[in-house]
C-alpha cells in the first residue's frame, strides 16, 4: 500500500517526532511506501528515514520553490511547479492518507482530502494520527460539524481518528482488505 502522509517539516519535540518514527517504521516494516512531501528536514525526514531504515519505499512529491531540501535517494521524486499540482500528485500516488501533525499546509492538505471524500470524488481511506493531542480541539470541531449537519456524510465515512500510530495502520490495511 501506498500511504501519503501529510506533516510538518519543522523541527519538532520528541512528544511528536518519537511517534512518526514509530509509525514509519510501522509502514516500512510492513511493506509499504511512503508517499511524502519529499522534504529532508524536520518531521518529513524523520518519517522518511524511518520507512527507508525498516525497508519501505519512499515517494517524494517536492515543490519547485522547495527543491532544495528534496530528499536525496528516495526511490521516487517528482518536482510539481507549485502547491495544487504538488496536493494532485500526492493524493494520486497515494492508496491512502495518514494527516499527522503540522501547521497550516498540513490543515490545507487535510482539508483537500476531505473535501474530495465529502463528495465521493475519491474512496481513500484517511486518517488522524492525533499525536500527543495535537488535533484534540480539530477532532472536537469535526464532531460539532457533524452533530449541528455540517457534513453531508457521517463524519466516521470521512475519517478515522487514532491516538497511536499502530491503530492508525491497523485501520488503513483493515480498510484495504475490506475494500
Amino acid at each position: 500500500m501506498r500511504i501519503c502522509v501529510f506533516l510538518s517539516a519543522a523541527d519538532l519535540d520528541d512528544r511528536y517526532t518519537r511517534p512518526a518514527r514509530e509509525f514509519a517504521e510501522l509502514i516500512g516494516k510492513a511493506g509499504h511506501a511512503l508517499v511524502w512531501g519529499g522534504s529532508n528536514v524536520g518531521l518529513m525526514k524523520v518519517v522518511a528515514d524511518g520507512v527507508q531504515e525498516a525497508g519501505g519505499k519512499l515517494i517524494g512529491v517536492s515543490v519547485d520553490f522547495l527543491a532544495n531540501k528534496a530528499r536525496p535517494g528516495a526511490d521516487e521524486m517528482v518536482v510539481a511547479a507549485d502547491l495544487a499540482e504538488r496536493k494532485r500528485l500526492l493524493l494520486e500516488k497515494a492508496d491512502a492518507v495518514v494527516i499527522m501533525v503540522g501547521g497550516t499546509g498540513t490543515l490545507d492538505e487535510a482539508t483537500e482530502i476531505l473535501e474530495l471524500k465529502k463528495h465521493g470524488r475519491t474512496d481513500k481511506p484517511v486518517v488522524l494520527l492525533n499525536t500527543a493531542g495535537f488535533y484534540d480541539g480539530l477532532e472536537e470541531q469535526f464532531r460539532r460539524m457533524e452533530a449541528e449537519g455540517f457534513l453531508p456524510r457521517p463524519l466516521s465515512e470521512l475519517m478515522h481518528f487514532a491516538a497511536e500510530p499502530a491503530d492508525a495502520l491497523a485501520h488503513l490495511e483493515a480498510s484495504r482488505s475490506a475494500g
